[in-house]
């Protein structure tokens, strides 16, 4: 998963879910690529509400950033309900979420990230976009293995092999902590893009809008939403 220059590499697709890490990479690949598409998944997901936040993410981008307005195409939703249909977990089905003591959570999607990738390179094969670039994190290993670095890799290999055309799978958050990512945002965007990415993503597996809180939407209390307050807090601590 190596970075190309610009001048080779014009044009990049992005698994775009509207969280706090897709938000993020979706602004690196702003400022890196002269033409940007988005592509989110509907897998019946428990927070749904994820759905329509990406799209306000979108239109805040292009609102509040001109120049990368112009940059921004096409985005995509896939109808990827059967994973849902298939998956017995925590983001799938109304169950209470828990933590397991000898493997990952009962959030995690078996097969989840394999699969989105397969779609999204499918989607660039016909859309001319060899450039994949998404918010898969180590920070994220010990709860969901299909975020290694290695299983990416094997499986952007596979891919590459498959359908006899390179993809290369950008992930700019990999060897970050969460504090590190809105680190990452604010040299991208300035405090700016930090403030939209804070009021306009979702990360509550919930599914929760209600109050804001200083790092956010959420219930505060799934490990998704103690994730990235604690990365806001550890990232507001340091600009003091």
């Amino acid at each position: 998963m190596t970075n190309r220059n610009k001048a080779s590499a014009t044009k990049a697709l992005i698994l775009f879910s509207g969280g706090q890490d897709s938000a993020t990479v979706l602004a690196w690949a702003l400022d890196k690529y002269d033409h940007v598409e988005t592509v989110g998944f509907d897998y019946e997901q428990r927070h749904m509400v994820e759905m329509q936040c990406r799209l306000e993410v979108l239109a805040q981008m292009r609102a509040q950033f001109p120049g990368w307005a112009d940059k921004l195409g096409a985005d995509r939703v896939l109808d990827l309900s059967v994973l849902g249909e298939i998956s017995n977990t925590s983001l799938t089905r109304n169950i209470e979420i828990t933590a397991n003591c000898d493997g990952p959570p009962n959030t995690f999607v078996p097969g989840r990230n394999i699969i989105f990738l397969n779609f999204a390179a499918a989607l660039g094969y016909r859309h001319g976009a060899r450039d994949l670039v998404a918010g898969m994190c180590e920070a994220d290993f010990s709860g969901y293995p299909d975020c290694r670095k290695e299983t990416l890799d094997i499986a952007m290999r596979a891919l590459s092999l498959g359908m006899d055309t390179e993809f290369t799978l950008h992930t700019p958050l990999m060897f970050l902590s969460k504090a590190g990512a809105w680190q990452l945002a604010e040299q991208l965007g300035g405090q700016k893009l930090v403030t939209l990415i804070n009021q306009y993503s979702h990360t509550c597996y919930r599914g929760v809008r209600g109050a804001r809180h200083d790092w956010g939407y959420g219930c505060g209390t799934c490990p998704a939403c103690v994730l990235r307050a604690k990365g806001w807090t550890q990232y507001t601590d340091g600009l003091k």
